[in-house]
């Protein structure tokens, strides 16, 4: 995906999440054990906060700087001030190239960073927020766009999963995983293990372990929020429970 689609992903499951209902905010989220709606609107605006500060202050600033983004209120104010907090995310972005150079967590990098990392924050919190509001009797979550959920299992790999791994667990050394997205073209991956960490390569190939489904249903599996077992499994499947058991980030 390109940064601009980035942002279009980031504006409509952003305005998603604004437009849950107040009266569930104290709907628990069932994938996330102790969070409320409420948590994940004010989690996910907080952090558009602490992004817009970051990109605001330059390419040189601290990530340190910006880490102390002021938090969201309270009880039903939390929703409109969600959408507060959006609006001026997206602002921020149209201030800057894309490649401007910008901190991240991962080190030096680039605006367009932070245009991905948002996208994918919003989608799948806003996941959660909808699966709050249907344990509470309400309407089922609207999907993740397709492409955008196999963008996401991208980054995740690439990412999450590398970070979460520096020092890749002995038992997974020299094993591998194949992630298919069904419904995506080209949404392919194998990941291999070994002692200097994960290597990540698209395309068929085949691995220790196959594992299958939509791009959403892989995506919101690789995060923690679908078990293993909602997924087509074909092959060594310890395998593919060691790799999300470790993946945390």
């Amino acid at each position: 995906m390109t940064p601009d689609e980035h942002l279009a992903m980031l504006r409509t499951e952003g305005m998603r999440l604004a437009a849950m209902p107040p009266d569930a905010l104290d709907a628990p989220v069932p994938t996330v054990p102790g969070w409320t709606l409420e948590r994940v609107v004010r989690h996910t605006g907080r952090v558009h906060r602490w992004v817009s500060a970051t990109l605001a202050a330059g390419p040189d600033a601290s990530m340190a700087t910006s880490a102390s983004a002021e938090s969201l209120p309270h009880g039903r104010d939390c929703l409109p001030a969600y959408r507060d907090a959006l609006d001026e995310l997206l602002a921020e972005f149209d201030k800057h190239d894309f490649d401007r150079p910008a901190p991240t967590f991962t080190g030096p990098g680039a605006v367009r960073f932070w245009a991905r990392r948002q996208a994918h924050e919003v989608a799948v919190h806003r996941v959660d927020a909808a699966d709050a509001v249907h344990a509470a009797g309400g309407s089922a979550p609207e999907p993740v766009d397709s492409l955008g959920a196999a963008d996401g299992v991208d980054e995740w790999a690439r990412l999450v999963l590398i970070r979460a791994l520096p020092e890749v667990p002995t038992p997974l050394h020299g094993k591998t995983v194949h992630l298919h997205g069904t419904d995506t073209p080209d949404a392919e991956w194998l990941l291999t293990f070994g002692p200097d960490g994960v290597k990540v390569e698209a395309g068929h190939a085949k691995g220790d372990v196959a594992i299958r489904g939509t791009a959403q249903e892989l995506l919101l599996t690789m995060w923690r929020r679908r078990p293993l077992a909602t997924l087509e499994m074909f092959g060594d499947t310890d395998v593919a429970h060691r790799m999300v058991d470790a993946a945390v980030m």
